[in-house]
C-alpha cells in the first residue's frame, strides 16, 4: 500500500506518531492509558492492538471499556495475556466474540502455537454462540486438545484426482483447456507424460517438469521457464512428504519448483534447511523463513531487507530474533541491520547509548525505543521531530511529558482540517504517473 505526499504528511505529522507512540509504551500509566482511548481511539487504535507488553492495570483500564469497539480492539490484541483475554467471554457484543475467535494473521513456524485462551474459554464463545464453532475448529491459536475434540474442517492437501481411464486421458489433453489439469493428474500415462513435455504451452511444459516420478535428466531435458518473479503453487507431494528421500531429492534438485516446495515441508532435516538458506533463488529463501524455526537470524535478517512482498515484516517476529546473538550487526555498514542490534536484549546498555547517536536517522530511531536508553537520551531523541514518535513509546518517558502529548497534540488534531488530495494506493504503484 502507498499513498501520496498529502497522505503521507497526514498519517505521519509529528503529533499522530507521538500518540500512537504512547500507545505502545509499557509504562504507560492506566489513567492515562484509559484517557488516551477515551478522547483519542481512532488515533491510536492500532497502536493500541499491537502493543507488546500489558500490566494487569492496563488491561482493567480498558477490558471493560463501555465503547464495544474498543473491546473488540482488546480481543484481537496481538500480546494481551490469554488469561486476561478470557476475560471478555461474557461480553454482551457479538462482535466482540467473533474478534476472540477470528485467526490472525501471524506467521507460524509451529504447529501448536501458544492458545490464545484457556479451551473453557474458546467454549464458552461457542456456547454462547454456536454459529463461530467452525472459526473454533480451525484456529491454530484454539489449544490443540479442543481442535481435535472439534475435529479438522480443511484438510491439509488437496483432495485425491478421481481415477483417469485412457479414454478420460486422451480427452483432457485433446482440449486445450484442460491439458494443463491433465499434466499434473498422477494417473497419467507415461507415453501422454512424454508427448505433453513437448507442448506448445510453455505452463503445461511447466506442470509435466513438476511431476513426482521424473528424474533429474528428464526434467533438465524439458523446456520449462521459472523466472524469479514466478508465481507457483506449492506441490502437495512435496511440501506433505514426510518421505526423508524424496525431501532430499526435492531440496537438491535444480527444478525451482521443487526447492520451493521442500522448502514449505516443516518435517526437513537440518542439513537440508541449511541448504536451501542459501539458495539463489530467493523466493525459497522468503519461504524457508516462513516456514521454519530453525533458519539463522542472519538469514531471516537479509531475506527481510531483499523482500518487496507486504508480508516481510511478518519476518520481524521470527523466532530466531530473539534466539540468536545479534551484538555482531552493531559493526554493520548497513544502517538497518545496526539498528536489528536493539532486538537483542542482551546488548549491553552501553551499545544501545552509541546507537542512539548514530548519524542514520533510522538507526537512531531503533535505538529511541529501547528501555536501556538513559532517561536524559529519552528525551533529547523526544525533541526531535524526526524520532519523537518513537521516544514517545520508550517506558523512561516522563508521566509529566506522557500527559503533555495527550494534551497538547490532542488540541492540535481536534482542531485539524483534513487535507485536500488524500489517496492511498494499493498494489504497484508508479507516483511518476499519478494523478495524484
Amino acid at each position: 500500500m502507498f499513498g501520496n505526499q498529502a497522505y503521507y504528511d497526514h498519517h505521519y505529522k509529528a503529533a499522530r506518531r507521538r500518540l500512537r507512540g504512547l500507545a505502545g509504551n509499557p509504562a504507560i500509566p492506566a489513567e492515562l492509558l484509559r484517557r488516551l482511548t477515551d478522547e483519542l481511539f481512532t488515533e491510536v487504535d492500532a497502536a493500541i492492538r499491537g502493543r507488546d507488553t500489558w500490566a494487569d492495570e492496563q488491561v482493567d483500564a480498558l477490558i471493560e471499556h463501555p465503547d464495544s469497539e474498543v473491546r473488540t480492539v482488546m480481543a484481537y490484541a496481538d500480546h494481551l495475556p490469554p488469561a486476561q483475554r478470557a476475560r471478555l467471554v461474557e461480553d454482551p457484543d457479538e462482535g466482540v466474540l467473533n474478534a476472540l475467535v477470528q485467526r490472525t494473521y501471524a506467521r507460524l513456524w509451529t504447529n501448536d502455537p501458544e492458545p490464545r485462551m484457556p479451551a473453557w474459554a474458546f467454549e464458552r464463545v461457542i456456547e454462547r454462540m454456536p454459529s463461530l464453532t467452525h472459526w473454533v475448529r480451525g484456529n491454530p491459536w484454539v489449544p490443540r486438545e479442543l481442535r481435535d475434540r472439534l475435529g479438522a474442517t480443511e484438510p491439509e492437501t488437496e483432495p485425491a484426482a478421481a481415477p483417469l481411464t485412457r479414454a478420460d486421458a486422451e480427452a483432457l489433453i485433446a482440449d486445450e483447456k484442460t491439458r494443463y489439469r491433465a499434466a499434473e493428474h498422477p494417473d497419467l500415462p507415461a507415453d501422454l507424460v512424454a508427448r505433453l513435455a513437448v507442448d506448445p504451452d510453455r505452463s503445461v511444459r511447466l506442470a509435466v517438469s513438476m511431476r513426482p516420478e521424473l528424474t533429474e535428466e528428464q526434467r533438465a531435458a524439458i523446456d520449462y521457464v521459472v523466472r524469479p518473479n514466478s508465481r507457483l503453487m506449492p506441490l502437495d507431494w512435496v511440501r506433505h512428504s514426510d518421505d526423508p528421500d524424496v525431501q532430499r531429492r526435492c531440496a537438491t534438485s535444480a527444478h525451482i519448483g521443487l526447492r520451493r516446495s521442500a522448502a514449505l515441508n516443516r518435517h526437513l532435516a537440518p542439513d537440508l534447511v541449511a541448504l536451501l538458506a542459501t539458495d539463489d533463488d530467493f523466493a525459497v529463501r522468503l519461504l524457508l523463513c516462513e516456514t521454519h524455526a530453525a533458519v539463522s537470524a542472519d538469514v531471516v535478517l537479509a531475506t527481510y531487507l531483499e523482500a518487496r512482498v507486504l508480508s516481510r515484516g511478518l519476518l520481524l517476529q521470527h523466532p530466531s530474533l530473539t534466539r540468536d546473538r545479534l551484538d555482531h550487526l552493531a559493526a554493520s555498514p548497513d544502517p538497518r541491520l545496526r539498528g536489528f542490534t536493539c532486538r537483542d536484549p542482551r546488548v549491553p546498555a552501553e551499545v544501545i547509548e552509541r546507537l542512539s547517536h548514530d548519524p542514520e536517522p533510522l538507526v537512531r530511531g531503533f535505538a529511541a525505543v529501547d528501555a536501556r536508553l538513559s532517561p536524559r537520551r529519552v528525551l533529547e531523541l523526544f525533541d526531535d521531530p524526526d524520532l519523537c514518535g518513537q521516544a514517545a513509546a520508550n517506558p523512561h518517558l516522563p508521566v509529566d511529558v506522557m500527559r503533555r502529548i495527550i494534551d497538547e497534540d490532542g488540541r492540535e488534531l481536534a482542531n485539524e482540517q483534513p487535507p485536500e488530495g488524500m489517496a492511498v494506493f494499493l498494489g504497484n504503484w508508479d507516483p511518476e504517473k499519478s494523478p495524484a
